[in-house]
């Protein structure tokens, strides 16, 4: 079996990672609150998630894994949109999630096994509330119910933090109704036009943190594998998903590991609608940027370090994918060839790569094998490739295979002139091996003097004859 390591957010270590049960590997993840279309920081989790369920469905098997990523479709913000827009909160809680199906299905994210709405868990929630009440671990004021946060005596475990710092590093909502500042709200009142449910302590709608609790109870039950979500989530949501759902199920783990991703950056800045760095992943695709490649971008970092999404790392993963797509199309992998591999059982993952990317979903070293992959010369020493390729999610039609605009396989070279183009890559990486920086620029200048468009990636450096490509300029061959 695979050695499997995650970096535990919960103990703050890398782990090795054991399933609580191999028939039903269970994973959560925190979805979108649908008022407005996802922005290309939502999707830095769904790929993160997206990866780990298709490497657990092959290590573990398709049926026996489990992914749950809700809708919070009852929200203030969303109330907030409706009385903006004068539109029906049902319209357009509808509209957006559909809007973020088109958008991630773009990027090649597969469907969760279950995606909740909170809405069909209304009296589930109402029940693990009453029964937080019943336990002393909440209490009724003014309408709302609140969490005693006093009563759990590990809050803030999962931040590190202790209470008076994260009084000090949050936005405490200061209320007469609260027994403490941190104590945060599980039930709230309902006016006039907003959405609201009957409760024992009157008409009103679920604090945020309530519904995921609810839900991943319900469907993955008391204990599960991964929870995950970014890391602006960690404190308050998760921490008080954890002390919420530890109290209701105190014989439960809850989640076992949590893991979270950084967050994003554009050209180096935190996206900002004043700085005018602010785009959605709909503005990307309609401007024409393939899923595939932002997909490629997110990828390209791990997921525990900030990602710089530039202009520069797009059009190095196009060119990258292009050359990729072109020695598939060159080697005829399609369906039939697929199928073929299969049959023989040579369509079978690269070892190596499996390895790398099992360990803390190590995905820029599992690129980086992707591209050592690449050099296979026959379908059969390409399958590890391909396969790859499938399981990080950058070919999800092999009936479809993306050529880009049209473009072409990529121009034929000559087998003399790419051994050149090889042996003046293999004196880069010596000189630099031997900080020879002087000898490294000089091959780098007659590398790109003859049009060679050349990407390193994880220390493995392969490359493309661009659109100005000059053999003549290569020097001997």
């Amino acid at each position: 079996m695979t050695h499997i390591r995650f970096h535990n957010t919960k103990t703050r270590r890398r782990e090795d990672f054991a399933p609580i049960d191999a028939a039903n590997v269970r994973m959560y993840l925190c979805g979108p609150t649908v008022y407005d279309r996802a922005h290309l920081g939502n999707s830095r989790n769904v790929l993160l998630f997206d990866v780990l369920f298709r490497m657990f469905r092959h290590i573990y098997g398709d049926d026996h894994v489990t992914y749950v990523r809700n809708f919070t479709d009852v929200e203030d913000k969303i109330n907030a949109r409706a009385a903006e827009t004068g539109r029906d909160i049902g319209d357009i809680t509808a509209e957006t999630i559909g809007w973020y199906h088109q958008d991630m299905d773009a990027l090649g994210a597969l469907r969760p096994t279950h995606e909740p709405r909170a809405t069909d868990y209304i009296a589930q929630m109402v029940a693990m509330i009453d029964d937080l009440v019943a336990k002393g671990h909440a209490y009724a004021a003014e309408g709302h119910v609140l969490f005693a946060v006093a009563s759990y005596e590990n809050y803030g475990s999962l931040s590190g933090r202790s209470v008076d710092d994260m009084i000090a590093g949050a936005r405490v909502e200061v209320a007469p109704y609260k027994r403490d500042p941190m104590d945060f709200v599980l039930w709230k009142p309902s006016g006039d036009g907003e959405p609201g449910w009957d409760s024992p302590w009157g008409r009103g709608r679920p604090g945020w943190h309530i519904e995921c609790s609810v839900m991943a109870h319900a469907l993955l039950g008391q204990s599960f594998d991964i929870h995950g979500g970014g890391n602006d989530l960690q404190f308050p949501h998760h921490e008080n998903e954890i002390a919420q759902s530890a109290c209701a199920h105190p014989e439960g783990e809850f989640a076992r590991f949590w893991i979270h991703n950084e967050m994003l950056l554009v050209e180096g800045k935190k996206m900002s609608k004043s700085l005018g760095n602010f785009f959605t992943v709909r503005d990307l695709l309609d401007q024409g940027v393939p899923g595939e490649v932002i997909r490629l971008v997110m990828l390209g970092t791990h997921y525990g370090k900030t990602m710089d999404w530039t202009e520069t790392r797009r059009a190095e993963a196009e060119q990258t994918l292009r050359k990729w797509y072109g020695i598939l199309h060159g080697h005829g992998f399609g369906p039939d060839l697929v199928a073929a591999l299969t049959a023989d059982g040579k369509w079978q993952p690269d070892t190596e790569f499996i390895g790398v990317l099992a360990n803390d979903l190590n995905t820029p070293g599992a690129l980086a094998r992707l591209h050592v992959l690449s050099k296979g010369k026959t379908p059969a020493a390409l399958a590890g490739f391909a396969h790859g390729l499938d399981m990080l999610g950058l070919v999800s039609d092999w009936g479809a295979l993306p050529l880009f605009d049209g473009a072409e396989a990529g121009p034929e070279v000559a087998p003399a002139i790419a051994a050149r183009v090889d042996a003046l890559l293999a004196q880069r990486a010596q000189a630099r091996a031997a900080k020879d920086w002087s000898a490294a620029d000089q091959v780098r200048d007659i590398l790109t003097a003859a049009g060679v468009q050349v990407t390193d990636v994880g220390g493995q450096a392969t490359w493309l004859p661009g659109p100005d490509f000059d053999a003549a300029k290569l020097g001997d061959l």
